[in-house]
């Protein structure tokens, strides 16, 4: 009784928190609890507290405005319009206003719901359904493109082999196409809808709202998921699914969608539907609902409230998780986990704090993590996206967060801490011996002892560094030729010099010249060059006593210093490994979830973009689900897009799977046969035959574009029969260069496509749409764009060249011409032709290029040129490729790369500077792979051991003896050196007792090592390279080149 009454009391504050939240929009939960307690349960004063807390929140300029957050489990969406007459200034310091403002929130909540039977929550989705639906009727201008347009031609749109297939945006309406491609994937979920049939007593008349709702959703999902399995199209058309969402509710206010908040809602209908059946099935009988079995499950709150300690079971579905403040997913689950002050928990003192701790007892089967990635921004007014990175594995292990394991993890929890608690210690304690000094600027100690010690075994000098220089003798101290007189602002800036006595006279010159003295020429910041100085400054006075002192205090105080540095790394490296393997024990690793699809957002907290990733276990690789766009991916693109930190992209929603329950994702096999069930096989009849229709519809629609097609060819082939002899006939269309290509907004160039839009959507505000100047000014937009990236200084790992084709042409002196035909190019691109604008420029585009007559543009030389760009991008991955290979050390596969990418490069750069990349970077990284390999080799040759022997032999015949001639061949003093580092190797070994067979092997190498011809006689062919998307190629090619760090280069 006493935990039924405490559970009462934590719903009943948890109803004031909603109604709190939902009258002022703070999210903060912590807030909200501090002003309930403030004001001791009465809504007035808590609304009161609040406001005056956040009195100066601005207004927003929006016609509308929105809020969404979360608490706990449940989720609200406060929708509202700065011009509804009951929109109530909470800013003030009315009272009334505040009472008003909480009994018109009740009150409408609960007029609504007498009326309809539909909460505030459902009608918020209601809205944004009808507004995707009216968008997509209306076909309104987009900033951002989502809505896929039909090609005519019906072959583009026939589904290839057993590809999965994609799902049309019908109007801002990614998100279900995200959620609904996540869930289908689930196979034990797409068997429960497909053989999923309505209760036979609602055929006569629904009883209810709910029926009214689900039943005819229920339905229209099983025809999209029968069309999804069995559809020869490539896409279908989710309408009639997301119309039937529209319909069960109304509302006339349009609203963005929280993507959670419909997952959320689209389980409860599901929920619902599935309950009818299995209440008309079990009567009788408590009913199992295969909704709740699959996405539902129970933990175990054990807390203490003011005092009193209480427990409770609650179920939940999605489980939310904070993000901000955390860097993994275990990060966030501890702190979910955990609520308030929890130390009272485990003492036998009756403390007044309250807290709670949460245990999982019963996990789903598909365990799905919200990740709230929105925030309400009170000072600005509007929900803002947080774009935090955090990292989640591929395989989840639960053990730590279960009721049974509840002692083990409260100790290793406690042992986490005691350790995090010393690692702090010994984090401040090395920050100590890194950051070393009082002052702003601060040093590694170790490296102070060193330049002191540096300082004090410097040649000491008998003169001041003014004293010593001759004004009026040339730099160096020599008789050149005389530099003119500095002007009156360097004189002005040059420090007044004291006289000159004797000892600074000539006489000091070959004094000063015999301590080899390096000039310094600083050519931008000064105009002459400056006198020779010492290396270093350096004591004026010190004996041989105070010399040998101080360096032995100095080389003793050092090594002190290094060793205690090396033993706190040491000690901080265990600790953070003793953490990373706290739950590794095969006792708290049996409950795995396999992650199974992970729906990613791009953009801002009002607007974006959403699609899915999803692994499938048969060809065991993770696919991209895109609207209609449904493509291989990898684990390295998902973690690129889902991890965040890396521009706008980020996971909102993860969905593991029980690994020991493989029915979630098998396929049905038939119970006659025992054959797997596939395509039309596993749908029940009345799915097959609509299936069978759409499909007859689709090829009639094909037969008829073929007919047509046929049609015209004879019309044209008529018609050129009839033609004068003397028509030349029209050239074949030139084909876009490869990286111009773009088949599909989701293929290599989509960041092109992306760019076109952009110079178009900015132009468009400047000119008619339809105008040929619209053309021009968008093409002047992005040249613009571009010319700046190509003049703009920038650092190695970031080369804009790579980036877009006209920033190599810019940087490398193109002709006009053939920039402008190019970006027409650009802008003629069939992809553009999503939206009216955007298929406008393009007709001017290509018309443009049609109306360009063969002798204004040389195609020859036009084609040379884009030659020479795709020869570039393919050193770069030849370059890139060759560095990341050196980087983890696998040298042979490496060394290939890396001389084809210096051959490559040295012919791009014998037509101009920047036609390729810095060539002594990679002559250093060529050279040092051989050396390697030259090392690995010898090492082996020295084991003895015969297997050794001949690999290491055979890396020296096959890999590094044909390369040398590539050595030799410039006289490089460099390469030349490495040469001689190899042979002399090699050659040390001659004289040295060795078994008889090692000297034989030794003798027949030899000469093939020694042999000084510049003839390359065999190699080996390039290796194949790998196709890049240019977002993947400029990521990798600057992760890679920022890793190098310090490398003997002077820049490009």
């Amino acid at each position: 009784e006493t935990v039924s009454q405490n559970h009462g009391c934590i719903k009943h504050q948890q109803t004031l928190l909603n109604q709190l939240r939902e009258v002022t929009g703070t999210t903060d939960i912590q807030l909200l609890q501090q002003a309930l307690q403030v004001s001791n349960g009465d809504l007035g004063e808590a609304v009161t507290f609040l406001t005056e807390k956040n009195a100066k929140v601005p207004l927003q300029d929006e016609t509308t405005y929105y809020q969404t957050s979360q608490v706990a489990s449940d989720r609200y969406i406060s929708v509202g319009s700065q011009a509804d007459t009951n929109v109530i200034d909470l800013t003030g310091d009315d009272k009334d206003d505040l009472q008003r403002a909480i009994a018109l929130s009740l009150e409408e909540s609960n007029r609504a719901f007498r009326e309809t039977g539909i909460t505030d929550e459902e009608q918020a989705i209601s809205r944004v359904l009808e507004a995707s639906i009216a968008e997509n009727k209306a076909s309104l201008k987009r900033t951002h493109t989502e809505v896929w347009s039909d090609s005519p031609n019906p072959h583009d749109r026939k589904r290839i082999d057993n590809c999965p297939v994609g799902l049309k945006n019908v109007g801002n309406t990614c998100w279900f196409s995200a959620v609904i491609q996540s869930l289908f994937n689930l196979l034990e979920f797409q068997r429960l809808v497909l053989n999923y049939s309505p209760p036979a007593r609602v055929h006569d008349l629904p009883r209810n709202q709910k029926e009214y709702r689900n039943l005819p959703f229920m339905q229209e999902l099983r025809n999209l998921f029968s069309l999804m399995v069995g559809s020869k199209r490539k896409y279908v058309d989710p309408s009639r699914a997301v119309a039937i969402l529209k319909d069960a509710f109304k509302s006339s206010e349009s609203q963005q969608q929280d993507v959670s908040e419909f997952t959320h809602k689209l389980l409860d209908w599901l929920e619902d539907a599935f309950q009818m059946k299995a209440e008309e099935d079990r009567e009788g009988e408590k009913p199992k609902n295969p909704m709740v079995e699959l996405f539902y499950g129970r933990f175990l709150a054990v807390g203490v409230l003011e005092g009193k300690k209480f427990e409770n079971t609650e179920m939940f579905g999605q489980y939310p998780l904070q993000v901000n403040g955390f860097k993994d997913l275990h990060e966030c689950l501890e702190a979910a986990m955990i609520e308030g002050e929890i130390e009272s928990l485990h003492s036998a003192e009756n403390s007044a704090r309250s807290g709670q701790e949460h245990w999982f007892t019963e996990l789903p089967p598909v365990l799905t993590f919200e990740l709230s990635r929105f925030e309400f921004n009170q000072a600005l007014g509007r929900p803002e996206k947080i774009h935090n990175k955090l990292e989640f594995p591929s395989m989840l292990y639960m053990d730590r967060y279960m009721d049974r394991n509840r002692e083990i993890t409260r100790i290793k929890r406690e042992e986490i801490r005691r350790l995090k608690e010393h690692l702090t210690v010994l984090q401040q304690r090395l920050e100590r011996y890194l950051s070393y000094g009082s002052g702003p600027k601060r040093f590694p100690l170790a490296d102070v002892l060193q330049y002191a010690m540096e300082f004090a075994s410097s040649k000491p000098v008998c003169t001041s560094p003014v004293e010593d220089i001759d004004s009026s003798a040339p730099p160096g101290g020599t008789t050149g030729q005389q530099l003119p007189p500095p002007s009156t602002a360097e004189q002005d800036s040059l420090p007044p010099l004291e006289s000159s006595g004797p000892a600074s006279g000539p006489t000091t010159a070959p004094a000063a010249a015999q301590q080899q003295r390096v000039p310094i020429h600083k050519p931008f910041t000064q105009s002459r060059l400056p006198p020779d100085l010492p290396m270093h400054p350096a004591p004026r006075h010190i004996t041989e006593e105070e010399l040998r002192v101080l360096e032995g205090c100095l080389h003793r105080w050092r090594s002190e210093v290094e060793n205690d540095t090396r033993d706190l790394q040491g000690s901080i490296t265990r600790i953070h490994r003793t953490i990373e393997l706290m739950y590794s024990d095969k006792s708290m690793m049996q409950v795995p979830y396999r992650l199974h699809a992970v729906l990613v957002h791009e953009g801002q907290a009002n607007a974006g973009h959403y699609w899915a990733y999803i692994y499938d276990p048969h060809q065991r690789c993770w696919m991209k689900y895109n609207d209609i766009s449904v493509t291989k991916s990898s684990w390295e693109e998902l973690v690129r897009d889902s991890f965040g930190g890396y521009r706008n992209a980020s996971a909102y929603c993860l969905m593991y799977i029980n690994d020991k329950k493989p029915f979630l994702i098998e396929e049905e096999f038939d119970k006659e046969t025992g054959q797997i069930l596939s395509g039309m096989d596993k749908l029940p009849a009345d799915l097959k035959q609509y299936v069978k229709e759409d499909n007859e519809l689709f090829d009639k629609e094909i037969e008829e574009w073929d007919i047509m097609q046929a049609r015209k060819a004879q019309q044209e082939k008529l018609a050129l029969a009839t033609a004068p002899m003397s028509i030349e006939s029209s050239p074949p269309d030139n084909t876009d260069p490869e990286y111009m290509e773009q088949p599909s907004p989701t293929n290599d160039s989509k960041h092109l496509q992306e760019d076109t839009e952009r110079a178009i959507s900015r132009a468009a505000a400047e000119e008619e749409e339809r105008s040929p100047e619209a053309l021009l000014s968008a093409i002047k937009l992005e040249y613009a764009r571009l010319l700046r990236f190509a003049q703009e200084d920038t650092s190695p790992e970031n080369d804009y060249r790579l980036q877009h084709i006209i920033v190599y042409f810019i940087q490398n002196q193109a002709p006009k011409k053939i920039l402008e035909r190019t970006l027409l190019t650009q802008f003629a691109d069939r992809n553009l032709a999503f939206d009216e604008r955007c298929k406008s420029i393009m007709n001017v585009a290509r018309a443009k290029l049609d109306l360009i007559k063969p002798e204004e543009v040389n195609m020859d030389e036009y084609e040379m040129w884009h030659q020479d760009y795709r020869n570039f991008r393919e050193t770069t991955i030849f370059m890139m490729t060759g560095l990341e290979l050196f980087q983890k050390t696998n040298y042979v596969e490496a060394l290939m790369y890396l001389i084809y990418s210096y051959q490559y490069n040295k012919e791009l750069l014998s037509k101009g500077l920047y036609r390729g990349h810095d060539e002594e970077l990679l002559g250093h990284y060529r050279r040092e792979c051989l050396l390697k390999l030259n090392e690995q080799a010898a090492a082996m040759f020295e084991s003895g051991e015969e297997p050794d022997v001949s690999t290491g032999l055979s890396i020296m015949n096959e890999l590094v003896v044909p390369c040398i001639p590539l050595l030799l061949v410039h006289d490089a003093e460099r390469d030349l050196l490495a040469v001689e580092d190899m042979r002399n190797r090699w050659c040390s070994y001659l004289g040295q007792e060795m078994e008889s067979n090692l000297q034989e092997k030794l003798t027949d190498f030899l000469p093939k090592l020694l042999d000084c011809s510049t003839e390359i006689k065999s190699f080996h062919d390039p290796p194949k390279l790998p196709t890049y998307s240019t977002l993947e190629l400029c990521e990798r090619f600057s992760l890679i080149m920022a890793a190098l760090g310090r490398v003997p280069t002077k820049g490009r």
